[in-house]
Order: structure tokens, then C-alpha cells, then sequence
């Protein structure tokens, strides 16, 4: 069974918040077709890199090779740092990265604890395809976030999504298609 690795946003993560929708519609989309896999992130209200980095890495270790890993705003930045950091001992078969911040585009997201290593793109790009759905009018993180993340990455593909949703509880056009498309080699 093909494994999807879900790394959920900051915030609040009870129902109906956060990133519950988002991987409530997954679950039921991908159903018996996939694992999904969805840890609970160290302190989602009050995130820092280096408890969501021991998780992440703990994760990553337990996937079989070919995973998918889909990621959620925070936790897409939190794995491109992790990534940029270190070579993970497995391969994936895809990226994905919903809405997520480029903590370097300006001054007010220079947030330290979470910024890139220098060149980050040099240690990812030995990875897979990486694809980012952003939505155009993103209130949270705004959609440059992602066209940065698409400038720095050469294999990355960019999906510019109507409208200024960035948590999707009803989920994300293109997104389940995304996934078996990867698993069907296609």
C-alpha cells in the first residue's frame, strides 16, 4: 500500500480547525488506496522548528521508499528546511506543499528559527518532483510564497488556485489526482 505522509499547519488543530479539513477530505478521498499517515505536530499553537524537526525526521525514517509527503503551510516549510539541512534516508516518489511560507520573503517573515539553509536548493534538488497549490489570494501566506519556493526549484511545479483559501477544509481541486497520478506513474 502506498504511503501518504501528512505534516499538518500551525495553529489550532482540534475539528473543524486547522488542518482537520484538509486531511479529512485525504483520508476519505485516497480511502483504501493509500496509508495516510498524519502525527500530531509538537505544540501547533506555539510551533518551533526543532521539536516538528525530531518528529519530522522520526516520520520520514519509518516511511517505506516511494512515499508521497503532503504538506500543509507550516509543515511545508518546516520539511523544505529539514530537507535543506540533511538528506533523508528515504526516497519519495513526490512533494507536495499546500500554501506554504517562504520564511526569507521579507523582513516580516524573517522568522530565524525557520529560515532555509543558504543554497537550501542545492540539497533538494536530488529530490522528486516537488508540486506546490497555492491559492492566488491567499490571506495567510500570500501566493509569492510559493512562486518564490517555485523560483528557488527547479523541478518544482506551481498550481495557482482561484479564489483566498488557505486552510481548504473542503479540500483542493487537483489534489487527490496529483497523488494517483503519482502512484500510477503517469
Amino acid at each position: 500500500m502506498k504511503q501518504v505522509l501528512f505534516i499538518h499547519s500551525a495553529g489550532p488543530q482540534g475539528e473543524q480547525e486547522g488542518s482537520s479539513g484538509l486531511l479529512q477530505y485525504l483520508k476519505q478521498q485516497l480511502d483504501a488506496e493509500f496509508q495516510v499517515i498524519a502525527p500530531k505536530m509538537p505544540h501547533p499553537e506555539d510551533p518551533h522548528y526543532l521539536p516538528w524537526k525530531h518528529v519530522l525526521k522520526k516520520e520520514i525514517e519509518s516511511l517505506n521508499d516511494g512515499a508521497i509527503v503532503v504538506t500543509h503551510s507550516l509543515g511545508g516549510s518546516v520539511l523544505f528546511k529539514f530537507l535543506s539541512e540533511q538528506a533523508p534516508r528515504k526516497s519519495f516518489a513526490k512533494i507536495i506543499a499546500v500554501a506554504a511560507p517562504y520564511w526569507e520573503i521579507n523582513s516580516q517573515w524573517a522568522v530565524e528559527e525557520f529560515l532555509l539553509e543558504k543554497d537550501f536548493s542545492s540539497h533538494i534538488e536530488p529530490l522528486p518532483e516537488v508540486v506546490l497549490f497555492h491559492s492566488a489570494g491567499d490571506p495567510i501566506v500570500p501566493f509569492s510564497h510559493s512562486q518564490k519556493y517555485s523560483e528557488k526549484l527547479s523541478n518544482a511545479t506551481l498550481r495557482k488556485l482561484p479564489g483566498n483559501d488557505h486552510l481548504f477544509p473542503n479540500g483542493i481541486s487537483g489534489l487527490v489526482l496529483e497523488i494517483r497520478k503519482t502512484e500510477s506513474g503517469n
